[in-house]
Protein backbone atom coordinates (compact mmCIF):
# COMPACT_ATOMS: atom_id res chain seq x y z
CA UNK A 1 0.00 0.00 0.00
CA UNK A 2 1.30 3.46 -0.88
CA UNK A 3 2.11 5.58 2.15
CA UNK A 4 0.49 8.96 2.74
CA UNK A 5 2.58 11.70 4.35
CA UNK A 6 2.18 15.13 2.76
CA UNK A 7 0.21 15.60 -0.44
CA UNK A 8 -0.41 18.76 -2.47
CA UNK A 9 -2.90 18.55 -5.28
CA UNK A 10 -5.58 20.13 -7.41
CA UNK A 11 -9.04 20.02 -5.82
CA UNK A 12 -12.11 18.83 -7.76
CA UNK A 13 -15.47 19.77 -6.17
CA UNK A 14 -18.33 17.26 -6.28
CA UNK A 15 -21.20 19.32 -4.91
CA UNK A 16 -23.58 16.47 -4.06
CA UNK A 17 -24.58 14.98 -0.70
CA UNK A 18 -25.21 11.27 -0.04
CA UNK A 19 -23.06 10.02 -2.92
CA UNK A 20 -23.33 6.24 -2.65
CA UNK A 21 -20.89 3.54 -3.68
CA UNK A 22 -22.98 2.50 -6.69
CA UNK A 23 -22.60 6.04 -8.00
CA UNK A 24 -18.86 5.93 -7.29
CA UNK A 25 -18.42 2.62 -9.16
CA UNK A 26 -21.58 0.99 -10.60
CA UNK A 27 -22.34 -2.64 -9.79
CA UNK A 28 -21.66 -4.00 -13.30
CA UNK A 29 -17.95 -3.21 -12.90
CA UNK A 30 -17.43 -5.31 -9.74
CA UNK A 31 -16.37 -8.46 -11.56
CA UNK A 32 -12.63 -8.00 -10.97
CA UNK A 33 -10.67 -8.05 -7.70
CA UNK A 34 -7.39 -6.78 -9.17
CA UNK A 35 -7.74 -3.31 -7.53
CA UNK A 36 -6.79 -1.66 -10.81
CA UNK A 37 -8.52 -0.66 -14.02
CA UNK A 38 -11.54 0.93 -12.34
CA UNK A 39 -10.53 4.57 -12.83
CA UNK A 40 -12.23 5.04 -16.25
CA UNK A 41 -15.52 3.91 -14.69
CA UNK A 42 -15.40 6.20 -11.66
CA UNK A 43 -18.81 7.94 -11.46
CA UNK A 44 -19.63 6.16 -14.72
CA UNK A 45 -23.34 7.03 -14.89
CA UNK A 46 -22.60 10.73 -14.38
CA UNK A 47 -19.45 10.84 -16.43
CA UNK A 48 -20.79 9.33 -19.67
CA UNK A 49 -23.99 9.85 -21.65
CA UNK A 50 -24.38 6.17 -22.51
CA UNK A 51 -24.76 3.10 -20.30
CA UNK A 52 -21.40 1.63 -19.36
CA UNK A 53 -20.50 -2.05 -19.36
CA UNK A 54 -17.18 -3.83 -18.76
CA UNK A 55 -14.92 -4.03 -21.78
CA UNK A 56 -16.17 -0.89 -23.52
CA UNK A 57 -13.72 1.42 -25.26
CA UNK A 58 -13.91 4.48 -23.01
CA UNK A 59 -12.22 6.84 -25.45
CA UNK A 60 -15.15 6.37 -27.84
CA UNK A 61 -17.92 6.86 -25.29
CA UNK A 62 -19.84 10.18 -25.25
CA UNK A 63 -18.96 12.21 -22.16
CA UNK A 64 -21.22 14.49 -20.18
CA UNK A 65 -19.62 17.94 -20.55
CA UNK A 66 -21.44 19.22 -17.46
CA UNK A 67 -19.95 16.65 -15.09
CA UNK A 68 -17.09 18.08 -13.07
CA UNK A 69 -14.55 15.31 -13.78
CA UNK A 70 -14.92 15.97 -17.51
CA UNK A 71 -14.09 19.66 -17.28
CA UNK A 72 -10.55 20.34 -18.56
CA UNK A 73 -9.50 22.62 -15.69
CA UNK A 74 -9.96 19.73 -13.23
CA UNK A 75 -7.85 17.27 -15.20
CA UNK A 76 -5.25 15.68 -12.96
CA UNK A 77 -7.07 16.56 -9.72
CA UNK A 78 -6.00 14.37 -6.80
CA UNK A 79 -8.16 15.75 -3.97
CA UNK A 80 -11.93 15.25 -4.10
CA UNK A 81 -14.10 17.72 -2.21
CA UNK A 82 -17.55 16.31 -1.41
CA UNK A 83 -20.61 16.83 0.76
CA UNK A 84 -21.95 14.93 3.78
CA UNK A 85 -22.40 11.15 3.97
CA UNK A 86 -19.99 10.40 1.14
CA UNK A 87 -19.66 6.70 0.31
CA UNK A 88 -23.01 5.52 1.67
CA UNK A 89 -24.75 2.44 0.28
CA UNK A 90 -23.24 -1.01 -0.22
CA UNK A 91 -19.91 -2.02 1.27
CA UNK A 92 -17.96 -2.51 -1.97
CA UNK A 93 -14.22 -2.02 -1.59
CA UNK A 94 -14.13 -1.21 -5.30
CA UNK A 95 -15.20 2.36 -4.44
CA UNK A 96 -11.82 3.42 -2.98
CA UNK A 97 -10.09 1.34 -5.66
CA UNK A 98 -11.83 3.37 -8.38
CA UNK A 99 -10.98 6.69 -6.72
CA UNK A 100 -7.32 5.71 -6.31
CA UNK A 101 -7.08 4.36 -9.85
CA UNK A 102 -8.35 7.70 -11.12
CA UNK A 103 -5.62 9.46 -9.15
CA UNK A 104 -7.56 10.63 -6.09
CA UNK A 105 -5.44 10.40 -2.91
CA UNK A 106 -7.71 12.24 -0.49
CA UNK A 107 -11.45 12.87 -0.07
CA UNK A 108 -12.61 15.80 2.06
CA UNK A 109 -16.20 15.84 3.29
CA UNK A 110 -18.22 16.73 6.40
CA UNK A 111 -19.02 13.04 7.00
CA UNK A 112 -18.50 9.59 5.51
CA UNK A 113 -20.38 6.32 5.58
CA UNK A 114 -18.69 3.98 8.08
CA UNK A 115 -17.79 1.05 5.81
CA UNK A 116 -16.47 3.28 3.04
CA UNK A 117 -14.51 5.24 5.64
CA UNK A 118 -12.84 2.04 6.89
CA UNK A 119 -12.17 0.74 3.37
CA UNK A 120 -10.33 3.96 2.51
CA UNK A 121 -7.74 3.36 5.23
CA UNK A 122 -7.22 -0.23 4.12
CA UNK A 123 -6.24 0.97 0.64
CA UNK A 124 -4.19 4.12 1.23
CA UNK A 125 -6.94 6.65 0.48
CA UNK A 126 -7.18 9.37 3.14
CA UNK A 127 -10.71 10.45 4.13
CA UNK A 128 -10.59 13.87 5.83
CA UNK A 129 -13.65 14.92 7.85
CA UNK A 130 -14.04 18.68 8.21
CA UNK A 131 -16.95 20.74 9.51
CA UNK A 132 -19.82 21.80 7.25
CA UNK A 133 -18.67 25.42 7.41
CA UNK A 134 -15.07 24.51 6.52
CA UNK A 135 -16.24 22.44 3.56
CA UNK A 136 -18.54 25.27 2.46
CA UNK A 137 -15.53 27.59 2.49
CA UNK A 138 -13.50 25.20 0.37
CA UNK A 139 -16.30 24.94 -2.20
CA UNK A 140 -16.33 28.73 -2.36
CA UNK A 141 -12.54 28.79 -2.84
CA UNK A 142 -12.77 26.22 -5.65
CA UNK A 143 -15.32 28.35 -7.45
CA UNK A 144 -13.36 31.55 -6.89
CA UNK A 145 -9.81 30.48 -7.70
CA UNK A 146 -9.13 28.44 -10.86
CA UNK A 147 -6.54 25.75 -10.22
CA UNK A 148 -7.28 25.77 -6.47
CA UNK A 149 -4.94 23.45 -4.59
CA UNK A 150 -4.62 22.16 -1.04
CA UNK A 151 -1.84 20.56 0.97
CA UNK A 152 -2.79 17.67 3.24
CA UNK A 153 -0.24 16.99 5.99
CA UNK A 154 -1.09 13.72 7.73
CA UNK A 155 1.63 13.99 10.38
CA UNK A 156 0.36 17.42 11.44
CA UNK A 157 -3.28 16.49 10.68
CA UNK A 158 -3.82 19.70 8.73
CA UNK A 159 -5.43 20.85 5.52
CA UNK A 160 -4.01 24.13 4.28
CA UNK A 161 -4.09 26.32 1.23
CA UNK A 162 -0.80 26.42 -0.65
CA UNK A 163 -0.20 30.03 0.46
CA UNK A 164 -0.88 29.10 4.09
CA UNK A 165 -3.75 31.60 4.39
CA UNK A 166 -6.16 28.93 5.61
CA UNK A 167 -5.26 26.04 7.92
CA UNK A 168 -7.80 23.45 9.14
CA UNK A 169 -7.21 20.54 11.51
CA UNK A 170 -8.77 17.08 11.27
CA UNK A 171 -8.98 14.11 13.62
CA UNK A 172 -7.73 10.62 12.86
CA UNK A 173 -7.33 7.46 14.91
CA UNK A 174 -3.63 7.12 15.92
CA UNK A 175 -3.36 3.53 14.68
CA UNK A 176 -4.84 4.39 11.29
CA UNK A 177 -2.53 7.36 11.06
CA UNK A 178 0.48 5.13 11.79
CA UNK A 179 -0.57 2.64 9.09
CA UNK A 180 -1.07 5.31 6.45
CA UNK A 181 2.18 7.09 7.23
CA UNK A 182 4.03 3.79 6.86
CA UNK A 183 2.04 2.36 3.95
CA UNK A 184 0.82 -0.64 5.95
CA UNK A 185 -2.39 -2.46 5.15
CA UNK A 186 -3.48 -5.56 7.11
CA UNK A 187 -1.19 -7.82 5.08
CA UNK A 188 1.73 -5.44 5.56
CA UNK A 189 1.13 -5.38 9.31
CA UNK A 190 1.13 -9.19 9.40
CA UNK A 191 4.32 -9.46 7.35
CA UNK A 192 6.15 -7.27 9.88
CA UNK A 193 5.88 -10.32 12.16
CA UNK A 194 7.22 -12.71 9.52
CA UNK A 195 10.24 -13.78 11.61
CA UNK A 196 8.01 -14.63 14.59
CA UNK A 197 5.60 -16.51 12.33
CA UNK A 198 8.43 -18.58 10.84
CA UNK A 199 9.86 -19.32 14.29
CA UNK A 200 6.45 -20.49 15.48
CA UNK A 201 6.04 -22.73 12.45
CA UNK A 202 9.48 -24.29 13.06
CA UNK A 203 8.60 -25.00 16.70
CA UNK A 204 5.32 -26.61 15.65
CA UNK A 205 7.11 -28.77 13.10
CA UNK A 206 9.61 -29.94 15.74
CA UNK A 207 6.92 -30.60 18.38
CA UNK A 208 4.36 -32.28 16.11
CA UNK A 209 6.18 -33.61 13.05
CA UNK A 210 3.32 -35.98 12.18
CA UNK A 211 1.15 -32.95 11.32
CA UNK A 212 3.43 -32.18 8.40
CA UNK A 213 3.52 -35.58 6.68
Amino acid sequence: MQSFTVHTGLVVPLDRANVDTDQIIPKQFLKSIKRSGFGPNLFDAWRYLDHGEPGMEHSKRPRNPDFVLNQPHYEGASILLARRNFGCGSSREHAPWALLDHGIRCVIAPSFADIFFNNCYKNGLLPVPLSESEVDGLFYDCASFPGFQLTIDLEQQTVRTTNGAKIMHFEIDPFRKYCLLNGLDEIGLTLRQADKIRAYEERRRAQFPWYFH
